[in-house]
């Protein structure tokens, strides 16, 4: 039997969202799968699935398929930078009860998510953008420091932006993105005020994750000083800033002097091919996923500044129970060094 998880780390947003642990995993687009999702869910976390793309056939799928895998909640991931009303729509007559979104106006899906008695979670940037979305009615906002991995919206670190964001829109949950990748991490973020941690890179090692065998190689050997933030791999999502490891294919463009789309060095190279048919260019917005064949360390390595924390495969499972322990230890010693005692 396991051990049930410490009661001070049970906070509003666990309530809320009908989880055990303050543990979130980020829709790590690809390598996102049902299996990963239901794992982190059955953890007492919750786990996410990343549906902006998928078709109808597709997202029904997987919605399905995680629900066989887990009957906690979990919440699918939907990017507001294309339309989206159709896929919520499914998501929602499919059951998913919690929806978070990002990159965009949160407003217009607001009113549906509620009616059908689903919760709201929106990405934000900045303590502005996130009075914008609570005024809008969502229920937690998710604040994103600039160190995060993938497509980051904002320039603001995650130590000054959670206590920014908490002070603005208290008592809604915030729950902290960007650094986070141990129990050190979650135990910081809860002392800033944040209600949870949105954890992605970690989770690219999960045993679950779908990541490219190279991908987590590269992942489990960086340094916190290995990733660049920028516009690099923009074919698909041209103008968005994000946060990948340098690789071959950013050291080459560094070295051309980081020219401009349509001058950049091997613009028109494909570096690999999926299972189901199609192939994947050079400087395309696709992390390297199991199911492809070719050039995957050349692809788009998302991670976050926390690489350097994240060494080795793990079951989603223990990731989250390590988390939690940590955590729990971390925030115990705190109280407990000499100076902090009860006078």
């Amino acid at each position: 039997m396991s051990t049930p998880p410490p009661a001070a780390l049970r906070t509003p947003f666990c309530a809320l969202a009908g989880i055990t642990v303050p543990v979130v995993q980020a829709p790590i687009g690809g390598p996102c799968v049902p299996a990963l999702a239901a794992a982190v869910s059955e953890a007492g976390g919750l786990g996410t699935l990343a549906a902006s793309w998928d078709d109808r056939a597709a997202l029904r799928e997987r919605i399905r398929r995680t629900r066989e895998l887990t009957s906690h909640p979990f919440a699918a991931n939907l990017i507001l930078h294309w339309p989206q009303r159709e896929r919520l729509a499914q998501c929602l007559d499919e059951g998913v009860r919690i929806i978070s979104t990002f990159w965009g106006d949160p407003a217009p899906m607001t009113a549906r998510i509620h009616r059908a008695g689903a919760l709201h979670v929106h990405t934000v940037a900045s303590a502005a953008e996130a009075r914008r979305a609570v005024d809008a009615g969502v229920d937690a906002v998710v604040a994103q420091g600039w160190e995060a991995g993938g497509h980051v919206r904002g320039e603001v670190a995650t130590l000054p932006l959670i206590p920014a964001v908490v002070d603005e829109v208290a008592p809604v949950p915030v729950i902290a993105a960007g650094g986070i990748a141990d129990g050190r991490g979650l135990a910081a973020v809860l002392a800033l005020g944040a209600d949870a941690a949105w954890i992605g890179t970690r989770f690219l090692l999960a045993e679950e994750a779908s990541s490219a065998d190279v991908y987590r190689e590269e992942v489990a050997a960086a340094r916190e000083t290995d990733t660049v933030h920028g516009i690099v791999f923009d074919k698909g999502w041209p103008g968005a800033p994000h946060r990948a490891l340098r690789n071959s294919t950013v050291r080459d463009w560094e070295a051309a002097g980081r020219p401009a789309p349509g001058a950049r060095p091997g613009e028109r190279d494909v570096l690999a091919h999926l299972a189901g048919g199609g192939s994947v260019a050079r400087y395309a917005d696709v992390a390297p996923t199991r199911d492809m064949t070719g050039r995957a360390e050349a692809l788009a390595l998302y991670a976050g500044q926390s690489a350097g924390l994240v060494h080795e495969v793990r079951p989603a499972a223990e990731i989250v129970r390590t988390l939690v322990a940590d955590a729990h230890r971390a925030l115990n010693r705190h109280r407990a060094a000499p100076g902090n005692a009860p006078g």
